[in-house]
């Protein structure tokens, strides 16, 4: 019988085992027997891998080429039921329906050229891509809505990958640099440069440490992904792909983020060590040409390369052998396991794809086997140390060693135990194992005993607090697809939108019979802050192409000359945040410059501030700026301080720290309507800044007393009585441009500790009037010391000491209710006028309380005696006149409540031509002095001063103070002493809400009718 031939003795090849036959050979026989069988398993072995190349797939075209090779995408989503491609040569993107080939693919038209890169995320909602038009766009997935133009670049872009959790995008291409850009919001968090080539590839690194980049020269870059510094550096580790763009290098992380796989120059793959950069071995076999594509089995155990061969090889890593091939008709470029199951997606440099499936023999281990504990370690994409597998000790014992939990194959252990030996040697002999890597060019981590302390340091890096990042107050995130807030205040909005690659942005006042419609503007530099004054508004973006480049742009409402927009621009530096004042314009970079700019555009001063910043706001002649004083404290505790800068005296008259609640972060800051500095925090602490107790912050608001935790609440100002805030539905943090949001108002309210009066509304009200009034008096002592009009203000004064005495006799009448009687006496003495006092003592007399009353009478007194006694005359000459004398009166600059009144007595006393003590109200002088006497020259009135000085002795207080003129027929005007002369004008302050009208018949002083009342009393007894 024939002996059957070699090929139909061989396997089928959907059974096939390893290619590589053992044969037994009897020792008894011949050398020459022996090496003859050795060619014949080679001549056997051989003639399986011819007839593995001839075998070939079907492909079927998604995108035309018009004949020309083309660099082409594809990609799985995570559940295997679509699969979505692109091409440089097409414009669109298609989306195919895995479940059912035969349906009409999908198709994305948003690009202008032809489509280089496609990414998703991990969870294949968002879908990325990138394009020769130089744009990086996102949509939703699988649906296909166009969302946002996230970025974009001066040159094509090359290549995309998404981090592990989908919250940052990294995009790269022809210009050299690598932006790293946070999906959220749409920021760019950081832009690395170090690459002389078209950047073709990047990886993220699975435990989310590290990113890895290689460009069209063959040089890999490690960067660390916290601070952006570069790690490694390997020059020319792979081939040079720039002369053709339909090749590209590409570059791939291990599932467990071990190993890195790069191409070689020897038309294999070599794999790097994560830590260190060094080559741990590579994958070589039967690729004549290099390598031009590479992609790890979802469970790491198997790679799958496309070569410039035409071929596709199945490696085993741990055995470090291919284990089946596929050859095609033209170059493949682009390759994609799928995450179920055993099938490989391709696509060639025509456009065309399809899938291979048991791409690993069946026989073997399916490629996605152990796919789900490899996920779920280190979900939550840090390095933590406790999650590692154990190490080898230092000795290299295998009874160290733990179990695998990933089924690693004993070479895989004994590639670990020789890294470990290279740590030890390394503590040893620093300098020789140096000069063994000529081409990692950076500074490399040093080892200090066993990896696990490398991970314990790695996790605890990871698990550091970390800083607040810059934001501008009044601004949202940015929404694919929405409009958004570039600034929110009490004056009005600026919304903004993008569409095309540009944005629309829209200005609008609350109060539209007040300010001008401003007309909405086109945006070109894709501005993502702003800042908004009755004046004018100021724009600012981020850095953006290919020099790095942030845009400042200030425009005025309204002006008396042609092109009075500005714009400034700077290099290699970005602005964080800005804000507007009276006449200046503001910006804080990253680079730590406060940059102030005149309304004109005069570049006026440039200040360096000494910590990151945070967030600015101006308000007046006023700039604020929030910087970090040092890192943040654990658990996450940032250290904030603040400056406020006077632009216009160029003084910095406050700085301090800027507390927060324990555990959170800066949220909104800036002025009040009155000009307060106030600041809101993510545990919902609204707080104000007060000079008293030397500069104190006060908490005048907390979220936690309204016990409303499904709200959220969004901060756009306040004033003396409100927080005025838009009221956000959990778990939405703020709110949406359209519609137009409704603005709220809250009533302030101190976190009182719950009293046992019962009364914490009042108690409430009284803190903040009091701290209203000391503000009040702080303002007119600066308004007077730089000569400025302050009338109006002493009239808010005496209004607000008004509301306070309201307050506290409230507060008297329920501390005499629940029997806090030595509370109702202290609170008495805070009363500021007179009859407040007196409506005391009839309320507790009312109350029945004769004690009470008559301790508060005797409070009244005391305090008579002691303003009695404080107006003691002083003599003081009086210049000769005719019959119409005048007496100048000086006034005290701090106006006080008519709780003085008593020396109105004395003023009847007193001829006109004399000075009145300085606690003497206006209202208290025109109605005591309304008729003088004849005055002659040799009277001498004496009046004792308080607190003041005459304008004789010191002229130059006169522009400050106003004079009393006494005419003929009595009637009495305060005379403002001005440049160039004086300004008559007639004054009359507010009447005492608890005085009745006054009679004729009642005009008796505060030391009359307290005399008048004790003799009443002694006539009774």
């Amino acid at each position: 019988m024939a002996t059957p031939s070699r090929q139909n003795q061989k396997e089928p090849s959907n059974s096939r085992q390893n290619p590589k036959i053992s044969r037994s050979v009897n020792f008894n026989e011949t050398n020459l027997i022996a090496i003859s069988a050795t060619e014949e398993a080679k001549e056997e072995e051989n003639g399986e891998k011819a007839t593995m190349k001839i075998r070939s797939m079907k492909l079927r075209e998604a995108h035309k080429s018009d004949g020309a090779a083309s660099l082409c995408s594809i990609l799985w989503d995570f559940q295997a039921h679509h699969i979505v491609t692109a091409s440089s040569s097409d414009a669109t993107i298609a989306v195919h329906d895995a479940l059912a080939p035969s349906n009409s693919p999908q198709i994305l038209r948003n690009h202008r050229d032809g489509v280089t890169a496609l990414a998703l995320s991990p969870n294949s909602t968002c879908l990325a891509s990138g394009s020769i038009d130089r744009s990086v766009k996102l949509y939703k997935f699988p649906g296909g809505e166009f969302q946002t133009n996230i970025t974009r670049f001066t040159l094509p872009i090359r290549t995309l990958a998404f981090n592990k959790s989908g919250t940052m995008l990294a995009a790269a291409g022809d210009d050299e640099g690598i932006k790293l850009i946070n999906t959220i919001d749409g920021t760019i968090a950081i832009v690395l440069k170090g690459h002389r080539g078209s950047v073709t590839g990047l990886a993220f690194d699975p435990n989310s440490e590290y990113l890895a980049s290689i460009d069209s020269i063959g040089t890999v870059i490690f960067w660390e992904l916290q601070s952006g510094r570069t790690v490694h550096t390997l020059k020319g580790v792979a081939p040079d792909t720039n002369s053709d763009l339909s090749i590209s290098n590409t570059l791939n992380w291990s599932p467990d983020g071990e190993t890195l796989a790069v191409p070689g120059l020897k038309n294999d793959v070599v794999m790097y060590d994560r830590d260190t950069a060094e080559k741990l071995f590579s994958l070589r076999g039967d690729h004549a040409q290099p390598v031009c594509f590479l992609s790890w089995s979802p469970n790491g155990k198997y790679v799958a390369t496309s070569s410039l061969d035409r071929q596709i090889l199945i490696w085993d890593v741990d055995q470090r052998q291919d284990i089946d091939r596929q050859k095609f008709d033209e170059r493949i470029c682009c390759m994609a396991w799928k995450p179920q199951g055993n099938a490989l997606a391709v696509i060639d440099v025509m456009g065309k794809f399809g899938v291979w499936d048991s791409a690993v023999p069946s026989s073997m281990k399916s490629p996605t086997e152990g796919t789900s504990s490899l996920q779920s370690k280190n979900s939550n994409g840090l390095l933590l140390f406790d999650e590692e597998e154990q190490e080898p000790s230092t000795s290299g014992s295998l009874s160290d060693l733990g179990d695998d939990c990933l089924g690693d194959s004993e070479p895989r252990s004994r590639k670990r135990l020789r890294k470990q030996s290279k740590y030890d040697d390394l503590d040893e002999d620093m300098n020789d194992k140096w000069n063994l890597l000529p081409k990692v060019e950076s500074r490399k981590k040093t080892s200090h005993g066993n990896k696990e302390s490398l991970d314990i340091r790695k996790g605890l890096i990871s698990a550091a607090p970390k800083l607040q990042e810059a934001f501008q107050p009044g601004a949202t995130p940015v929404q694919p697809g929405k409009r958004r807030f570039l600034c929110y205040n009490l004056l009005g909005c600026i919304t903004t939108m993008e569409h095309d690659g540009y944005s629309h942005i829209e200005i609008d006042f609350h109060d539209t019979g007040r300010q001008p419609r401003v007309p909405a503007m086109t945006d070109y530099f894709g501005f993502t802050m702003a800042a908004l004054s009755e004046k004018g508004s100021v724009f600012a973006n981020t850095c953006k192409g290919e020099k790095n480049m942030s845009t400042i742009m200030y425009r005025p409402f309204s002006s008396w000359a042609n092109n009075s927009e500005w714009s400034m621009r700077l290099e290699e530096e970005e602005v964080r945040a800005v804000a507007l004042g009276t006449a200046w314009v503001a910006a804080v970079t990253s680079l730590k410059f406060l940059r102030i700019f005149t309304e004109g555009g005069l570049q006026r001063h440039i200040l360096s501030l000494d910590g990151p910043v945070v967030t600015a706001a101006g308000f007046g002649d006023e700039l604020a700026v929030v910087t970090h004083a040092s890192s943040s404290l654990p658990p996450n505790d940032q250290m904030l301080k603040f400056r406020v800068f006077n632009i216009r005296n160029g003084t910095q008259p406050i700085k301090g720290r800027l507390p927060l609640s324990p555990g959170s972060c800066l949220m909104w800051f800036g002025f009040s309507e009155e000009g307060q500095l106030s600041s809101f925090d993510s545990k919902g602490v609204l707080r104000v800044y007060t000079t008293q107790y030397g500069g104190s912050w006060f908490p005048i608001f907390s979220v936690s007393k309204l016990k409303k935790s499904e709200e959220n609440y969004w901060v756009v100002g306040l004033n003396t009585s409100s927080l005025i805030c838009i009221v956000c539905k959990s778990p939405d943090s703020f709110p949406q441009a359209i519609p137009k949001p409704i603005l709220t108002l809250l009533d302030l309210s101190f976190p009182l500790a719950s009293s046992d009066l019962g009364a914490e509304t009042l108690e409430n009200e009284f803190i903040l009037k009091n701290m209203q009034l000391f503000e009040i008096r702080r303002k007119i002592e600066e308004m007077a010391a730089a000569d400025q009009d302050f009338i109006s203000l002493d009239d808010e004064a005496f209004n607000t000491e008004a509301d306070l005495d309201k307050c506290i006799l409230r507060l008297i009448g329920s501390c005499c209710n629940g029997d806090k009687l030595v509370r109702a006496t202290e609170l008495v003495k805070l009363l500021s006028m007179e009859k407040s006092v007196r409506g005391a003592v009839k309320l507790v007399t009312a109350l029945k309380l004769p004690n009470l009353a008559e301790r508060f009478s005797t409070i009244l007194e005391e305090r008579m005696l002691k303003e009695t006694m404080e107006a003691t005359v002083l003599p003081l000459p009086i210049v000769d006149g005719d019959a119409s004398t005048k007496a100048d009166v000086v006034i005290s600059k701090t106006f006080v409540s008519p709780k003085n009144e008593k020396v109105s007595e004395l003023a009847n006393k007193l001829p006109s031509g004399c000075l009145l003590p300085p606690s003497i109200s206006k209202e208290v002088i025109s109605k005591e002095l309304a008729n003088p006497g004849k005055v002659t020259a040799q009277q001498k009135p004496t009046v004792k001063l308080e607190n003041t000085l005459a304008v004789k002795n010191k002229p130059e207080l006169a522009p400050s103070l106003g004079h009393l003129k006494l005419k003929n027929d009595g009637e009495v005007k305060i005379v403002e002493a001005k440049e160039g002369g004086l300004s008559s004008v007639k004054t009359q302050r507010p009447s005492n809400p608890f005085a009745k009208s006054s009679t004729n018949k009642d005009k008796s002083s505060f030391l009359e009718s307290f005399k008048k009342k004790k003799n009443d009393n002694a006539g009774e007894r």
